[in-house]
């Protein structure tokens, strides 16, 4: 079965501090990790973070608030269709220094 994903991402400013806070969380991470490597649902990062959907979404509307992932339609062969999600981001680096904390984010599109 083959699959193509359509990517429904709208445009707005992440806030680097929010970013790092949703990092702060394992199952995000996790999620994160997971679509990093492709278009996964809800269900399937349920699966994979071994939590309730409940968590799952609450984390997935976290990461997409954050702009770290982005959520798009996954069609099948047989034409029918479901909402995954995808990690936006390749790289994020944190930088100390006296003017405070930078947070730089390099995405998948660049």
């Amino acid at each position: 079965m083959s699959m193509q994903a359509s990517n429904t991402r709208s445009e707005s400013t992440p806030d680097p501090s929010a970013q790092l806070d949703v990092l702060g969380d394992e199952c995000a991470r996790t999620i994160l990790v997971a679509t990093s490597e492709g278009p996964k649902t809800a269900k399937e990062l349920t699966k994979r973070t071994d939590s309730s959907s409940a968590t799952v979404y609450r984390r997935i509307n976290n990461l997409l608030e954050s702009d770290l992932l982005s959520e798009c339609v996954r069609f099948d062969d047989d034409g029918s269709h479901t909402t995954a999600y995808e990690a936006t981001i390749d790289t994020l680096q944190v930088r100390i220094g006296a003017e405070g904390i930078n947070v730089s984010v390099s995405t998948l599109e660049e």
